[in-house]
């Protein structure tokens, strides 16, 4: 997992810059800077795609479904303004590492796996879409020796016991992080579906590396009920400005919001323990001042 140290504590909150960065690298630093020195945060994630990889030249060439959040006449073209190179990625892992910040990006295909696990992060992310890319899984547990998340929205069972069995068969399952997830921008509260992190903890705790919460929902209530059923880490998508064209700003939490999550993760995770004495120290006073029994 994230290596968690001092001011770290606690459950690990990932910042999912993801492309609210517009294209650009201005923004995408502004974004850094406030996750970084504002909000607090221990980590940030990318993403990273190689579009003519992903998509079928009628998918590239075609509209976007929804255009007012289009930075392109297709599509494709959208895609590639929003899409940061190999060598930007590697300029973003050094203001991360200036920052104390921790740099992750999400891969969805082979040639940008390749790209980014080059970079040696300390981890990638798999997101929902490409759990099932089975080639690029293969490669990433064959040849990238850092830990491997995966998110779990819109899985069905049977690939989720694959996806399993492939990690236990390149002895990877201690290096899988296994994320609860609803696909979708934004989540409804009754979708979020909460269960499924004791789900996966039931099943899964003592042979993956850990569990975690990948939210897309409105306000950050429930990623606090998120860590008390034992999610180890919570990653939410962060925007300066929730009115921003493009459709993953709805979904985010801008600044103050993520600043919130952060000082309210930090601080019911402090609260978790059990007494270490019958009477702790904090009460003993107020157990001399207030407290009698019967005459």
């Amino acid at each position: 997992m994230f290596i968690k140290n001092e001011p770290h504590e606690g459950p690990i909150v990932i910042a999912e810059i993801g492309c609210n960065h517009k294209g650009s690298m201005e923004l995408a630093k502004e974004l850094l800077v406030s996750a970084a020195l504002f909000c607090k945060v221990p980590a940030v994630k990318f993403q990273k795609r190689t579009n003519r990889e992903l998509l079928s030249e009628e998918e590239y060439n075609a509209p976007h479904p929804n255009p007012m959040h289009s930075y392109g006449d297709t599509y494709g073209a959208h895609r590639e303004y929003l899409e940061l190179d190999v060598d930007q990625h590697q300029q973003l892992k050094e203001w991360c590492e200036e920052l104390g910040l921790i740099y992750s990006s999400s891969v969805w295909d082979l040639t940008a796996a390749k790209e980014i696990c080059g970079l040696e992060p300390t981890s990638v992310k798999i997101p929902s879409a490409c759990n099932t890319k089975w080639h690029m899984l293969e490669w990433i547990c064959a040849e990238y020796g850092g830990e491997i998340q995966v998110s779990l929205g819109m899985t069905t069972r049977a690939e989720e016991d694959e996806l399993i069995a492939m990690f236990e068969r390149h002895g990877r399952l201690k290096d899988l992080v296994l994320f609860s997830c609803t696909s979708g921008y934004p989540v409804a509260f009754e979708d979020v579906c909460l269960g499924e992190i004791t789900r996966l903890r039931d099943t899964y705790a003592k042979s993956v590396k850990a569990v975690g919460f990948s939210g897309h929902h409105l306000g950050i209530a429930v990623d606090i009920a998120a860590i008390t059923l034992g999610a180890e880490l919570v990653e939410r998508h962060f925007t300066l400005d929730r009115t921003f064209k493009g459709t993953d700003h709805a979904a985010s939490l801008e600044p103050n919001g993520m600043r919130k999550l952060v000082r309210d993760v930090r601080n019911v995770s402090k609260a978790f323990g059990t007494k270490s004495s019958e009477i702790l120290e904090v009460e003993a006073v107020q157990r001399e001042k207030l407290k009698s029994g019967d005459s």
